[in-house]
């Protein structure tokens, strides 16, 4: 299975450190919301959690099934996730969605091979100043934004050779 999620390591302790907070402010968001903290919801997370690429909601369920988890589960969990902002939607080639956790990460952007589905997490902070600087040009305060580039990556052009 290819990486394709980058945590940034120099920051929070890298990975592990990153990990124990999402699953604090899991716990605060179930917390909030009056939801119980239930051993389906806990699988769904540290699934999220340990994934090395961004995954769909049928990977998760198709890997978690056989611990009792069912799809509506998942569905839920992932809608909830997503509204509390724990949890970022990106398109596949294919127009699934696939799902990273991205709290407190630094702000990133991707670019999705349309031949073999990965996806390559990737920062441009020159884009992100350009974008800033033409926000402020039109009077345009920026709430959130995403690139998502569609193309095909290293691995798959050098196979077309």
């Amino acid at each position: 299975m290819k990486k394709e999620l980058v945590y940034f390591p120099s920051w929070m302790a890298g990975r592990q450190g990153y990990a124990e907070r999402i699953r604090e402010l899991f716990e605060e968001l179930l917390n909030k919301r009056g939801l119980k903290d239930t051993r389906q919801r806990r699988q769904i997370l540290e699934f999220l959690l340990s994934a090395q690429r961004h995954v769909s909601q049928e990977e998760i369920y198709q890997a978690l099934k056989y611990r009792g988890i069912g799809r509506v589960t998942v569905f839920r969990a992932l809608k909830m996730l997503e509204e509390a902002r724990l949890l970022d939607r990106v398109h596949a080639a294919s127009g699934t969605p696939r799902y990273e956790i991205n709290r407190e990460r630094p702000h990133h952007d991707h670019m999705i091979c349309v031949q073999c589905g990965s996806i390559l997490e990737v920062r441009w902070p020159q884009v992100e100043r350009v974008q800033d600087q033409t926000c402020r040009s039109y009077g345009f305060e920026p709430m959130w934004h995403r690139h998502e580039i569609f193309g095909r990556c290293r691995e798959c052009l050098s196979k077309k050779a």
